[in-house]
């Protein structure tokens, strides 16, 4: 009987990798005694001497083997004539083990060709100006994909530049820019695989905002501009309410007449003047009314009843009537010969409500008439025509020096006066 075929000098890598089989060219056997020959390839494997077989089972070996030249197996058409063969019983489990290998080869190799590599993602980038090429920093960057829960947002930086990585390709992306006081810039973009796509000439034009123009009326306008008068005060205080400083006044309603000549005669600063004005005529004996707490109270009750008066009067029922405006109005520009006449004028001439004007009919006649009231309150020994012309006289020579403080001093310490 002819011993197995023991290779001498064979190593255990040289047993796996070389065995001799055939080229990976040759045509695919068809005789059946071309059957064994793969068979034959694994007998330095079966029967190796012990210095490398125990090192190495034989199972393992044959499986080594098959992997390292599977491919070639198959395509010279060898591999079912070798899962077909007759092996020793010993050498069926090795078969199966084998076979299980080969199938485990064969899916993962498989697998490795059906799933394919992802494709690159790209980036886009760019920077964004205005039409005149100047950069726009903190401009917001937009960017939405197909579906519309992905969406990125960013911001350019100091030199208007951004950039937009991991984009995947074949899908459209839209791009919005905006930013304050231009209007927005959209474009929409497909990437290729790997693409860095930098976009050029990205110019936001200036928005075209809408502007809504509210018409007022006359009386609106009047209404804002006494409402500005209400707050001047000089030094924070004392009520300067009669002096217009608006170049474009216009004339006041009746009502608003009425209702600054009562904020004027109901201001808590011109009650204090009054009970001020009481304590000086108590310490005159001026007028005749007794001393003493009762007297003190006369005279406080009958200073009040002058100013009060003389302001609704004056600044209310008959300008109301004579269609006259109870105001002074800022000049503020000229010489100051011409600024001294304007105010020296202002107790003679006032402006009328049609804008010309007029001799003070309102401001005299509101004096007279002020003047002559005070003769149902004043005691008797005080009565008289001496008293009407006296007072008037007196309130006339106030207006008079007010309009002059009022046009040479007062405006720069006045709060709220559009200095």
């Amino acid at each position: 009987m002819s011993r197995p075929f023991e290779p001498e000098r064979l190593s255990d890598e040289e047993a796996i990798a070389a065995p001799h089989c055939g080229s990976p060219t040759q045509a695919a056997p068809t005789r059946d005694d071309d059957r064994d020959r793969p068979r034959r390839c694994l007998e330095p494997l079966l029967h190796a001497k012990p210095r490398w077989r125990h090192r190495w089972p034989r199972s393992l070996l044959c499986a080594m083997f098959l992997v390292k030249n599977c491919e070639y197996l198959n395509r010279s058409g060898w591999l079912p004539h070798l899962l077909k063969g007759r092996w020793p019983f010993t050498m069926r489990i090795g078969q199966l083990f084998c076979t299980f290998v080969l199938c485990i080869v064969s899916v993962t190799a498989l697998g490795q060709r059906i799933v394919a590599p992802e494709p690159q993602q790209g980036s886009i980038s760019g920077t964004v100006t205005d039409v005149e090429d100047a950069a726009i920093p903190g401009a917001t960057i937009t960017v939405v994909g197909s579906a519309s829960s992905e969406s990125r947002i960013f911001t350019t930086n100091e030199t208007g530049w951004f950039e937009v990585k991991n984009l995947d390709p074949a899908v459209s992306y839209t791009i919005t820019i905006n930013s304050n006081g231009f209007a927005d810039w959209t474009s929409a973009v497909v990437l290729k695989p790997g693409q860095a796509l930098e976009i050029t000439h990205i110019r936001l034009k200036i928005s075209v905002g809408e502007t809504t123009v509210v018409a007022l009326t006359v009386e609106q306008l009047a209404q804002q501009q006494v409402k500005a008068e209400e707050k001047q005060r000089v030094l924070g205080i004392f009520p300067n309410f009669y002096v217009v400083y608006d170049k474009n006044a216009v004339p006041l309603t009746t009502k608003l007449k009425y209702g600054l000549a009562f904020r004027a005669a109901t201001d808590v600063v011109s009650i204090a003047g009054d009970v001020v004005l009481a304590g000086v005529n108590q310490a005159a004996d001026t007028p005749d009314y007794q001393q003493g707490a009762k007297g003190y109270g006369q005279r406080f009750g009958a200073a009040y009843a002058d100013s009060f008066s003389n302001v609704m009067i004056g600044g209310a029922v008959l300008p109301s009537l004579l269609h006259q405006d109870p105001r002074y109005f800022y000049q503020g520009t000229g010489t100051p010969k011409s600024r001294m006449m304007h105010a020296l004028a202002n107790p003679f001439f006032c402006k009328g409500d049609n804008g010309r004007t007029q001799f003070n009919y309102s401001g005299i006649g509101g004096n007279l008439i002020a003047a002559s009231l005070a003769n149902l309150y004043y005691p008797p020994s005080n009565r008289g025509a001496g008293l009407v012309f006296s007072t008037t006289l007196i309130n006339t020579g106030g207006r008079l020096a007010n309009a002059v403080v009022q046009e040479f001093i007062l405006r720069k310490y006045t709060s709220n006066s559009n200095k």
